[in-house]
């Protein structure tokens, strides 16, 4: 210690290297960002607060809209700065106060700077919020996406009301589908449980074919559970896509979708202004490769035709220029997340796999477009000629 140093400057110094750890030269690794949605009331705060006083979520940065929604009091440690504590459990705590961007880069400053410590964000989505800004705020702004990864979705469904909340919000319907985790919150008010609980998930199934469905009644919702969902494996640090695709699923959703659509209209029940009969998930492959401009015009022309109705899209390409080193794609509607090319093939499974969640498409019309560039034969329909002459040609239109 020099002269000039006080010994509480001192200890004030090693306690900031116990808070902040030296960090490795180098770019840092991408902090996990999951998004916590659901509708009102559907128990999202609840969870929340079970979630932050599990050892597993230590060193977690939770973004909530007000600290009054989440009961602190018992676990408040000290302030950080305004509007941001740290807890008991060691999570970091803050309010988002308008700029998701700024809040997400704020955490970044205390964790560059050595205020706070923290290796994962959860935010928390107001009840109301369509979760596509979110994701793809972090999708499109390119310094978050260099310093975060999405980790997923988990979005909260009250077991009591969400029958009914889906009949009437849409938004609510679009929270579902977009989700990698379902969480089933008071599944043990429910009147006849075991009952209530498979007619919902039944539905739910319906609109997300992929997502585990947890009850938190049950202890379900653990974070092993609900964490570690996106790309990457977390354990292995190495991308899981067959996982995070879960293609076969969507597959057997679309099977399930034809069959019912089918005898409900054999039996004229089949409601077109229903929520759920707007939203579709399913799935096609391609054995083919398929040409790296071609694809980017497919990709361009999809989201500027259907962007809006683009809810979900993943898929592993295989391109004609490198088919041993695929590339990875993540959309939410108009936006995507920039392309990742992997080294090679993660599994047996060469084939050019895409899985999308859509509202009001038609599955149909996103196959025949992919075929149009990829360069298939299809009689009547225009091929990628004539779609570079003339890409506002309309595929694809409303599925009612």
């Amino acid at each position: 210690m020099t002269s000039s140093e006080s010994p509480s400057a001192a200890q004030d110094c090693a306690a900031q290297d116990r808070i902040a750890p030296a960090r490795r030269l180098g770019p840092a690794e991408p902090i996990p960002l999951t998004v916590l949605t659901g509708f009102l009331g559907a128990g999202k705060t609840s969870l929340l607060n079970r979630l932050v006083v599990d050892p597993a979520l230590a060193e977690t940065a939770v973004i909530v809209n007000e600290f009054g929604e989440i009961g602190l009091d018992h676990l408040l440690v000290r302030p950080i700065r305004e509007g941001v504590v740290l807890l008991q459990s060691g999570c970091l705590c803050c309010t988002l106060r308008g700029d998701l961007v700024e809040a997400l880069e704020q955490l970044l400053r205390d964790l560059d700077n050595g205020r706070a410590v923290f290796r994962r964000v959860i935010l928390e989505t107001t009840g109301l919020a369509d979760p596509a800004p979110v994701l793809q705020t972090a999708m499109a702004d390119r310094y978050l996406v260099m310093r975060y990864r999405l980790d997923g979705v988990i979005t909260v469904v009250d077991a009591v009301n969400g029958a009914a909340t889906l009949d009437q919000h849409l938004e609510s319907v679009k929270q579902v589908a977009v989700a990698d985790r379902i969480v089933l919150s008071k599944t043990d008010l429910l009147p006849d449980r075991e009952r209530g609980k498979a007619e919902l998930a039944a539905r739910l199934r319906a609109l997300n074919p992929a997502a585990p469905i947890l009850d938190a009644a049950a202890g379900e919702a653990t974070p092993e559970a609900l964490l570690g969902c996106g790309l990457y494996d977390p354990a292995r640090k190495i991308p899981d896509v067959a996982r995070w695709l879960a293609a076969e699923a969507y597959e057997q959703a679309e099977q399930a979708h034809h069959h019912t659509h089918d005898h409900a209209r054999g039996h004229h029940h089949h409601d077109v202004n229903r929520h759920d009969d707007r939203i579709r998930a399913f799935s096609f492959a391609s054995e083919a490769a398929i040409p790296a401009p071609m694809f980017d015009m497919f990709l361009d022309l999809l989201r500027s035709v259907h962007g809006e109705n683009l809810l979900r899209l993943k898929g592993i390409v295989k391109l004609k220029e490198t088919p041993h080193s695929p590339v990875v794609i993540h959309g939410v509607q108009h936006i995507f997340h920039p392309v990742v090319q992997l080294p090679q093939w993660p599994d047996g499974d060469q084939r050019t796999r895409i899985v999308l969640i859509t509202r009001d498409l038609d599955p149909g019309a996103i196959k025949k477009l992919f075929d149009a560039f990829l360069g298939a034969a299809a009689p009547d329909q225009p091929d990628s000629a004539a779609l570079i002459d003339n890409p506002l040609i309309p595929f694809g239109g409303i599925d009612r």
